[in-house]
């Protein structure tokens, strides 16, 4: 008998009928009528109705890695123009795709960590640079539990995403190998992978501490893209006349580029991970670029 746990941490026992209704040739009527038994919500549904569709597939194919993924000019725009606003762009891995002053801002230490990787670990010359990657920033970066007052819940909610995405794309070489290190890495890490917990990450409420900012508790949204598959713009922001927007003006004012240098450069662009931003936390003189 197999556990399965939901996203709000209880556990339910795997029947039978479960590994009936994950075998190949089950219909989605079966499915539906095993969610409805089970009383799946709607992460849980989702997650069977992904196996069930991997069970059917034919072949199984050789893992592959990924395309790196583009943020198209587009959505670069709408990102500079959410000023006050925290706004990234992640996959399904979690990895950070672009992000707007803020989103480097807030998010500066897992931009070092990814920076701290690349450096004192060159890249082959085909291998696509080291990006930011929250679930590694959370389960590796020391200071995480100090950076997320509420560590544990948001390490379970990591995990849980990328249990789910693993069941909508098993052959994807990238999020395997991701996996694989937190594994290996994360005595934690692979104790929650092994819950089996899967999740929607929607709307909430997320506490940060922030080294230079301090204490912050931001409302967030998820919008995906639909035509940008795997990719999810994620928006932060403050309660009017809270302290927390207060710590947020203060972030951006941080960030900003000096005005002399705003002028006929990209200072305070928007810009995908792995490139150097004039107004990356870190950064000696924000703003300034180097020679």
């Amino acid at each position: 008998m197999r556990k399965w746990r939901t996203s709000q941490g209880s556990a339910r026992t795997i029947t039978p009928a479960w590994n009936a209704a994950a075998s190949a040739g089950v219909s989605d009527a079966v499915l539906e009528a095993v969610s409805s038994a089970l009383q799946l919500d709607e992460a849980e549904r989702a997650h069977l109705m992904d196996l069930a569709r991997t069970a059917n597939t034919p072949s199984r194919r050789t893992p592959r890695r990924p395309p790196q993924q583009r943020v198209r000019p587009g959505v670069l725009r709408l990102l500079d123009g959410m000023t006050g606003a925290v706004a990234v762009v992640q996959n399904s891995r979690t990895d950070v795709l672009a992000a707007n002053l803020l989103g480097r801002a807030l998010y500066g230490p897992a931009f070092a960590l990814a920076a701290q990787s690349n450096t004192s670990s060159p890249s082959d010359p085909g291998t696509p640079r080291r990006v930011p990657n929250q679930a590694r920033h959370i389960f590796l970066e020391p200071g995480a539990g100090d950076f997320y007052p509420d560590w544990p819940a948001v390490a379970a909610t990591a995990v849980a995403m990328l249990r789910s995405e693993s069941g909508r794309n098993p052959d994807d070489r990238a999020l395997n190998e991701l996996v694989g290190e937190l594994t290996t890495r994360s005595g934690l890490f692979s104790a929650l992978w092994a819950g089996h917990d899967v999740r929607i990450h929607t709307t909430g409420t997320k506490r940060f501490h922030h080294p230079l900012a301090g204490d912050m508790s931001l409302q967030h949204e998820t919008l995906d893209l639909p035509g940008d598959q795997g990719q999810t713009l994620f928006t932060f922001t403050a309660e009017p006349g809270s302290a927390s927007e207060n710590a947020l003006a203060f972030l951006a004012s941080w960030a900003a580029p000096p005005p002399e240098t705003t002028t006929g450069d990209t200072a305070g662009r928007s810009t995908t991970p792995g490139l150097r931003s004039p107004a990356q936390p870190g950064t000696p003189n924000p703003g300034k670029t180097e020679p």
